[in-house]
């Protein structure tokens, strides 16, 4: 009799994890993990385009070196941070490299509000087409960025929901960080407009 007992709980607990979420976190973790290969992708595209517009920007001989040096220096701390897999579950590697490619694109938007002082590189053709390239990338990155952030959500909602949160801790699937905004707080302030300065 207690043999029999034992093989209908063993059954019936095999059957409660078909539907544990155990296929789900794999799911979800797959596409976690190709929604921040695309994320990866795109950046890789744009670090590959800044040495085509420093090359461009330093043809004009009176342009900033101070700001064609952050650039470099940004898509160089950028690029030097190695990204694996683990670092989609290590929230401070994640961070890292969130923070050393915010720093990148403010380093490219100052480049491009600064090249607006010069007519003679506005109207360059090439640096034109790579600027445009340049745009595309950042809403290819926008794009890639929301799909991974829809991602997590989903997988971060499995692992916290009852009776899969219970699946998640048995199997050590845990929340995995998303994107975050670094500078909220100044965001969050309206800019100011004065049109009566000149």
């Amino acid at each position: 009799m207690k043999r029999w007992l034992l093989i209908l709980t063993s059954t019936l607990a095999l059957l409660g994890l078909t539907g544990c979420g155990y296929n789900d976190f794999q799911r979800l973790d797959e596409q976690t993990k190709a929604a921040w290969s695309e994320v990866l992708n795109q950046y890789q595209r744009r670090a590959d385009l800044i040495p085509n517009i420093v090359n461009t920007v330093k043809g004009e001989a009176n342009f900033e070196q101070e700001t064609l040096t952050k650039v470099i220096e940004a898509r160089a701390k950028a690029t030097a941070i190695q990204v694996t897999p683990e670092t989609l579950n290590n929230p401070e590697a994640f961070n890292k490299f969130q923070q050393a490619q915010g720093e990148l694109g403010s380093a490219l938007s100052r480049l491009m509000v600064t090249v607006e002082r010069y007519p003679d590189l506005k109207a360059n053709k090439g640096f034109s087409d790579l600027r445009v390239q340049l745009e595309g990338t950042e809403n290819r990155i926008t794009v890639a960025r929301n799909r991974y952030i829809q991602a997590v959500q989903e997988y971060n909602v499995l692992a916290r929901s009852f009776p899969s949160n219970l699946t998640a801790m048995v199997f050590s699937y845990s929340p995995k960080p998303s994107f975050t905004v670094q500078n909220e707080a100044q965001i969050a302030t309206p800019p100011q407009v004065d049109f009566n300065k000149k």
